[in-house]
């Protein structure tokens, strides 16, 4: 079953069209990557799902339900956590989720095992200090727990790990592999590592068009050339490698990239005769990042 599926959706502002009958469906307990560079329309998208924008066009469905813009009734299946979440500084945690518990109607014997959960699940449950101290890392955190506290059916993340360092992007990332088990899991992003990490499913959106969408596994095989990584032992023989090979890539002094493969015996042949010692040859497959710059056509 799919829990989230767009259809032909169009968006524009004034002459400005930011979404092109745009396509994708998201399945159940899956974690889809929304990719795409700043400004390509992925935070408009997440608005028109969430029901906060309307749709010039096209259709929107969560769990089956069409979400209509003004009448949110769908949210009710959704969690969301914006790409810098607010809190209130004076709160604690537990308090923080105690009140969003409270507003949204649930038991207080539910809030409270269910907090303890969730704050277990991101890491803070140990943390009783007030949250003007956090950090963005913890934040995040937070807001990730707070965005399941209603056990929704889809979790929508923007940009959750844009402005961190690399241990926190990891454990962001952790924290949405184990959420899976609980949730589908949507999140936009234009950090392609992160997604290789761990989507099985993603979409390209580029100029507001899905240019490319499907299995992780299925993308990365549109592409299956791959590369050498090529270090010479002397970098004074790089003038003479250059001059037989002008499509070879600089890298570095001494270092190379060669995505010629069909030439690659022109290349080998060309090393043995000219006696230039290699210190390095490395096939290096192709990464998404490769793939997605090559369809934005960069």
């Amino acid at each position: 079953m799919n829990m989230l599926a767009l259809t032909n959706v169009k968006k524009g502002f004034g002459e400005k069209q930011v979404l092109r009958d745009v396509t994708f469906s998201v399945p159940e307990h899956s974690i889809f990557g929304f990719v795409g560079k700043n400004g390509a329309g992925k935070t408009t998208a997440m608005k028109l799902i969430l029901g906060l924008l309307s749709c010039d066009g096209g259709e929107i469905s969560v769990n089956g339900m069409t979400v209509c813009y003004g009448n949110t009734k769908t949210n009710r299946f959704v969690g969301y956590l914006p790409d810098v979440p607010e809190f209130y500084p004076y709160m604690t945690p537990r308090e923080y989720l105690r009140f969003c518990g409270e507003i949204s109607g649930m038991k207080a014997g539910e809030i409270k095992t269910r907090s303890e959960e969730l704050l277990a699940l991101v890491g803070l449950e140990n943390e009783n200090r007030r949250m003007r101290g956090f950090s963005r890392g913890m934040k995040q955190r937070l807001g990730i727990a707070q965005a399941l506290l209603g056990r929704p059916k889809l979790l929508i993340c923007d940009e959750p790990t844009s402005a961190l360092d690399p241990a926190g992007r990891k454990e962001i990332l952790d924290i949405l592999a184990k959420a899976r088990e609980q949730t589908t899991v949507l999140f936009s992003t234009h950090i392609l590592s992160d997604v290789e990490h761990i989507c099985d499913r993603i979409a390209f959106l580029h100029e507001g068009k899905i240019v490319c969408k499907g299995l992780l596994k299925e993308v990365r095989a549109k592409r299956k050339d791959t590369a050498v990584e090529l270090e010479l032992e002397r970098p004074e023989d790089a003038p003479l490698l250059l001059t037989a090979f002008s499509d070879l890539k600089t890298t570095g002094r001494g270092r190379f990239l060669f995505e010629n493969a069909g030439r690659l015996p022109e290349l080998f042949s060309f090393l043995a005769d000219s006696r230039i010692s290699v210190l390095r040859i490395e096939r290096r497959e192709a990464s998404l990042e490769d793939l997605f710059m090559e369809v934005v056509g960069k």
